[in-house]
C-alpha cells in the first residue's frame, strides 16, 4: 500500500500527533527555529520583582527554557553558557544570560534565583505565572509539557534550546545543551565584532 492510501486510513488525530512529534523532535535536535521566534515578555525576577525583555535592549542575550529540577539537559546548558560568557572577558557585559523556568507550579522567583546562582555566572532567572509561562514559551516556540512519574512526582519534558537573540530582541542564532561553550563564545565574538 502506498504512502497517500495509508494516510487516508489514518484517523485525523494520529496525524497531527505524528506531525507534532515531527515537530518537536526537530525543535528538540537543534534545527534552527523559524523566522518569528522571540517577542515582548513580561516575568518574575528575583524577589517577584518585573522583569521584561525591554530591560535587556541594547545587550545580546542568551536565552534558555527549563526547570529547576531537570537532571541533565538544563545544568548543562547553563554550565555552557556560563562557560561561553566567562571565556569573552570584557566583552562578557555585552550580553545577558536569561534562565526561563516552564515549571512555575515549582519554581518561583526565590527557588530560580537559588538554582542560577550555583552556576557562579550573572544568570537573571525568570518565573511567573503558567500564563506568563506559557506566552513566552509560544513566542519562542518552546516544546514543554508535564511528564508524571509513578512516584507522584512529575518531570517536565521540554525541548533544549538556547537562543542568541539580539539587542533588539531580534531571533539570531540557537544551540542545544550538545553544543560546546567554545562554539558559543565564537559566534557570540562574531555578533559582538559587528
Amino acid at each position: 500500500m502506498d504512502r497517500r492510501a495509508l494516510l487516508r486510513l489514518a484517523p485525523p488525530g494520529v496525524l497531527a500527533v505524528a506531525l507534532a512529534g515531527t515537530a518537536l523532535w526537530m525543535v528538540g535536535h537543534g534545527d534552527p527555529p523559524a523566522a518569528g521566534v522571540g517577542g515582548p515578555f513580561r516575568l518574575a525576577g528575583a524577589d517577584g520583582r518585573a522583569v521584561t525583555d525591554r530591560d535587556f535592549r541594547g545587550r545580546w542575550m542568551l536565552i534558555y527554557f527549563g526547570y529547576t529540577h531537570c537532571p541533565d539537559a538544563c545544568p548543562t546548558a547553563l554550565a555552557d553558557m556560563a562557560g561561553a560568557i566567562d571565556a569573552l572577558g570584557p566583552d562578557a557585559a555585552k550580553v545577558a544570560l536569561l534562565f526561563i523556568t516552564i515549571d512555575p507550579e515549582r519554581d518561583t522567583p526565590s527557588v530560580v534565583q537559588d538554582y542560577v546562582r550555583a552556576f557562579d555566572a550573572p544568570i537573571t532567572g525568570l518565573s511567573g505565572t503558567p500564563e506568563q509561562i506559557a506566552a513566552v514559551a509560544r513566542a519562542y516556540r518552546v516544546y514543554y509539557a508535564r511528564h508524571p512519574r509513578d512516584d507522584g512526582g512529575y518531570d517536565m519534558d521540554h525541548s533544549s534550546i538556547i537562543y542568541l537573540m539580539g539587542p533588539r530582541g531580534q531571533f539570531t542564532a540557537n544551540f542545544t545543551h550538545e553544543t560546546p561553550p567554545e562554539a558559543i563564545t565564537t559566534k557570540l565574538r562574531s555578533v559582538l565584532a559587528g
